[in-house]
């Protein structure tokens, strides 16, 4: 069972990290996830839909039937406060005046070969529907040599010494005010007192961070226990930094601060000189 859950694939992979499990304090909106199960280039191409999808010619469209499910399709649009560009309502009236043409009689004096009012509608889906389908072709063709490109370089040779910037103490108060908002997602209102050790908290990060490379600064944090719990943790982080027992690197600027254990030989080569 256990094998089965180490197993189990990553939902998502951040930095080539995978996360198998969501955060504590992930926070997604209510209108944050909007699903379109049919995406439309413009009004020919919707209308172009409409007709396929009842497998009706395109030569001799029921332009009333038609343009009422243009019509309905632009309102359920209207409803989803989706915005739509001025040429989707341009066809909608065009529809609205071939319906109105095809429905009005004609003269008796009329010409008896009078143009058709869906012919230039007509003319331009089938044109429409040509280069659709010559771009649907386009894009089955491999993109291996016509957009991307192999390449190898021999990076063997090459000895590339990382330096860290300077991390300032303004990045980590800005790192730790985002916990705290963070924090005030979850936090309810309940009035309760623990007692809570710096002393006991150094502790627990040094474990955490005892076998590890590095971990984010935000990792460092528990925070169901509130903003308290979060400055007792912040301050026994700035204990140990002050105590040379880790260390608060930037990999790079405006990247997330990390924190890692000192190494043995320097926390003693830093003992001797003190």
């Amino acid at each position: 069972m256990e094998n089965a859950l180490e197993q189990a694939p990553a939902f998502a992979i951040v930095n080539g990290a995978p996360f198998n499990q969501l955060p504590e304090d992930l926070y997604i909106p209510p209108d944050a996830l909007e699903v379109f199960l049919e995406l439309f280039e413009g009004p020919l191409d919707l209308l172009l839909y409409l007709i396929k999808r009842q497998n009706l010619d395109i030569v001799n469209i029921p332009v009333a039937e038609i343009t009422q499910q243009y019509i309905d399709y632009i309102q359920f649009m209207g409803l989803l406060n989706i915005e739509l560009a001025a040429e989707y309502l341009v066809m909608a009236a065009l529809l609205a005046e071939i319906k109105s043409r095809m429905l009005l009689p004609r003269r008796p004096d009329a010409e008896e070969e009078e143009d058709d009012p869906r012919a230039t509608l007509i003319r331009r889906l089938q044109e429409y529907e040509c280069i659709r389908n010559a771009a649907d072709e386009l894009d089955q063709l491999p993109r291996l040599e016509r957009e991307v490109f192999v390449t190898e370089v021999d990076s063997s040779a090459l000895a590339i010494e990382q330096h860290f910037p300077d991390l300032e103490l303004k990045e980590l108060l800005l790192a730790f005010q985002d916990v705290l908002k963070r924090v005030d997602q979850l936090s309810h209102h309940q009035i309760t007192k623990e007692a809570l050790s710096v002393r006991e908290r150094m502790a627990t990060i040094l474990a955490k961070l005892e076998g590890e490379n590095s971990l984010l600064f935000s990792q460092l944090f528990i925070r169901k226990e509130g903003r308290h719990g979060v400055v007792v943790s912040f301050l026994a982080i700035l204990e140990l930094s002050k105590e040379r027992l880790i260390d608060i690197i930037q990999p790079e600027p405006f990247a997330q601060i990390r924190v890692s254990a000192a190494s043995s030989a320097q926390v003693e080569t830093e003992t001797e000189h003190d």
